[in-house]
């Protein structure tokens, strides 16, 4: 009588040990390990039942054992290529993603939650809420998937997504190790984005990465901050730039600063000023990011003098800067901004 496995935790984000043990525990050669492996991270097989170099009867009994793959429910392209996508989890939870292609490059811009309780004042993401963590395989598998999609190596990745990926530090964490031990994916074409949690950029300095973190300050004083950041009044921005000097001095590696400009709000020479006299003296970079605008707020992009003129600032006190354009405008450019444009149109 043949025995069908009832469901387990998903494969996609087990190394090759242990998926070695988990097809030996199952009564199968350690061979098949290998398979199981390849198939999962190489060929992006989304059931057991497509793996056809495993027996059939086999695969038959582990038909219920998933792999941890999504679907994609929306895809949208922008005139430059960039590729956003609505991605639908096992619990029917939906999921931003993003492949940002280049020349050289494809990079894939993944969420770390469904949703996010940071609730910035600016950001499409914090206005929908926050539902839950992504697992590790859920954040892998955004990666597989834009890589499939394009049909191309994916070869950096950005935590700038949904969510904030320091409020799930072990899944994040985990993944990244799969990403470049599974997939292929160096550490130091990784770059982890976070608000600023208390503790937590000293404990994640802790587990020794190569990726590269990135801070979204987008205020040069506290006052300013609280107003765009609802949590910084947890977190005082002298005791956030001390963390990240800490940070650097574990890791060696340099911080980025992110930094959203608000025309009107924080994008005046004084800000820049100020700026400067938080970062001087330790290895650092900022990105300026000039702002999308979304419905439910009334801040403006600035005009491409006043970008110049922050800049010009910055680099006139030794502060290394570059500004970073948003790819992907004509598409819901803004993180959120896709997801809850089609949740409205299916409540419509």
């Amino acid at each position: 009588m043949l025995t069908i496995e009832s469901s387990q935790a998903p494969l996609l984000g087990l190394s090759l040990d242990e998926l070695t043990t988990w097809v030996q525990e199952r009564g199968q050669p350690s061979y098949r390990g290998k398979q199981l492996y390849q198939w999962i991270y190489q060929k992006g097989s989304k059931s057991l039942g497509e793996i056809t170099v495993f027996p059939k009867q086999w695969r038959e009994t582990v038909a219920n054992v998933s792999i941890g793959r999504s679907t994609i429910h929306y895809r949208s392209v922008a005139p430059d290529k960039t590729v956003k996508y609505l991605l639908k989890l096992a619990d029917n939870n939906i999921i931003e993603t993003v492949g940002i292609p280049t020349e050289k490059r494809l990079t894939v811009c993944v969420s770390s939650q469904v949703g996010c309780p940071m609730a910035c004042d600016f950001c499409a993401t914090g206005k929908g809420g926050f539902v839950r963590n992504l697992e590790t395989h859920e954040i892998i598998d955004q990666v597989l998937t834009v890589q499939e999609d394009f049909g191309r190596r994916v070869s950096h990745i950005v935590f700038m997504g949904m969510g904030e990926p320091l409020l799930n530090t072990k899944n994040v964490v985990a993944a990244i190790k799969s990403l470049n031990q599974d997939v292929g994916i160096g550490q130091r074409m990784i770059t982890v984005s976070t608000v600023g949690i208390p503790q937590q950029i000293r404990d994640f300095a802790g587990y020794q990465l190569q990726v590269t973190l990135a801070v979204s300050l987008h205020a040069s004083n506290q006052k300013l901050r609280e107003k765009l950041i609802p949590s910084a009044d947890h977190y005082p921005l002298e005791k956030l730039i001390a963390d990240c000097r800490e940070y650097v001095n574990k890791t060696g590696r340099r911080v980025s600063f992110e930094y959203i400009l608000l025309a009107g709000f924080n994008d005046k020479p004084e800000h820049a000023i100020e700026l400067a006299t938080h970062l001087r003296g330790f290895q650092s970079h900022v990105n300026l990011i000039p702002y999308n605008p979304i419905s439910e707020v009334d801040y403006q992009r600035p005009t491409s003098p006043q970008i110049n003129t922050f800049m010009k600032a910055l680099k006139e006190r030794h502060i290394a800067v570059s500004v970073r354009y948003s790819r992907g405008l004509e598409a819901d450019a803004a993180c959120g901004q896709l997801r809850a444009s089609q949740v409205n149109a299916s409540q419509n």
